[in-house]
């Protein structure tokens, strides 16, 4: 995939107004049109989502770092995590705080980590709130979830924003229960992406694990088919980008939280991610810049 083509989206999105740059790699304010594409297909979205039952819940773009801790997200990607610091020294601190900045110095040394962290997607507060109800009903829990997240990933991609938007369903339960939602969820979302009329393929995926181990867990990922994605070309015909992810963890979040389910076995957890940004932008890349000149079968579905 060549920076070219990257940047030359970009440039455009930026010289019809969608995005706005903020002077750091995938940092951007957005339009009111850009953001009106984004508000119709987030709901959308609820409306292929409606027959699941579905919690709604809405959280912070930030974490408890106590439970972000717990989460392992450190020990597989250490290297997208975004923490929160803070200030907390005295008035002799603060002076030195003031020269090293007056002086083009780091200051950031003088800042300690608070308790909170940036959210790296929108499910992690899911876990931690259901176990605290304790045990799952029979049916289980479904959760839908819409957070602002963070993933330290600076790129010229403008479908690779450091600070994006995830809409997910989550599933909560009994392994068949969960790989059922998974499967529904592989279906309906390339028919809904499909009724967009964009070019869609759904593909064997793996996260972007750190290291040796991680190339190890990528692996087995992969062999046991626990991510799916749904690719659209952006930036690349060669390599599309994932708009949506199915994915299943297992009982990964169950063991961590102990979440039970109603016989009392560790519950397994699925969901399936929109990427909000990715998905408009997958709009614009295939049907123009203006959305009053898509076709009339796309405008019919978001606009009605």
């Amino acid at each position: 995939m060549s920076t070219e083509t990257q940047t030359a989206f970009r440039d455009a999105l930026v010289a019809h107004g969608l995005l706005i740059p903020m002077g750091v790699d995938g940092l951007y304010g957005r339009s009111g049109v850009f953001e009106d594409v984004v508000e119709r297909f987030d709901a959308l979205i609820t409306q292929w989502g409606k027959d699941d039952g579905a919690e709604v819940m809405r959280f912070p773009p930030a974490l408890n770092r106590r439970h972000f801790e717990k989460s392992e997200y450190l020990n597989s990607f250490p290297q997208l995590a975004g923490t929160i610091h803070s200030f907390e020294g005295n008035e002799r601190d603060h002076q030195t705080l003031l020269q090293k900045l007056h002086d083009g110095e780091d200051w950031t040394g003088m800042q300690r980590p608070t308790d909170v962290v940036l959210t790296p997607a929108a499910c992690y507060p899911v876990y931690p709130t259901i176990a605290a109800r304790g045990v799952l009903p029979e049916r289980g829990r479904v959760v839908d979830v819409y957070s602002t997240c963070f993933r330290h990933e600076p790129s010229l991609d403008p479908a690779r924003m450091q600070l994006f938007r995830m809409r997910e369903y989550v599933r909560i339960g009994t392994p068949n229960q969960v790989m059922s939602f998974r499967r529904s969820w592989l279906e309906r979302g390339k028919l809904l992406m499909e009724s967009l009329g964009v070019p869609v393929a759904i593909d064997l995926a793996n996260d972007p694990f750190f290291g040796r181990a991680g190339r190890m867990l990528a692996a087995n990922q992969r062999d046991q088919g626990l991510k799916f994605e749904l690719l659209i070309p952006i930036t690349s015909a060669e390599k599309p980008t994932a708009c949506l992810s199915f994915n299943y963890h297992q009982d990964h979040f169950g063991l961590l939280w102990d979440i039970r389910t109603a016989d009392g076995e560790l519950a397994h957890t699925a969901c399936v991610g929109f990427g909000m940004e990715r998905v408009a932008l997958a709009l614009f890349r295939h049907h123009g810049f203006d959305p009053a000149d898509w076709p009339q079968a796309v405008r019919a579905v978001l606009w009605g």
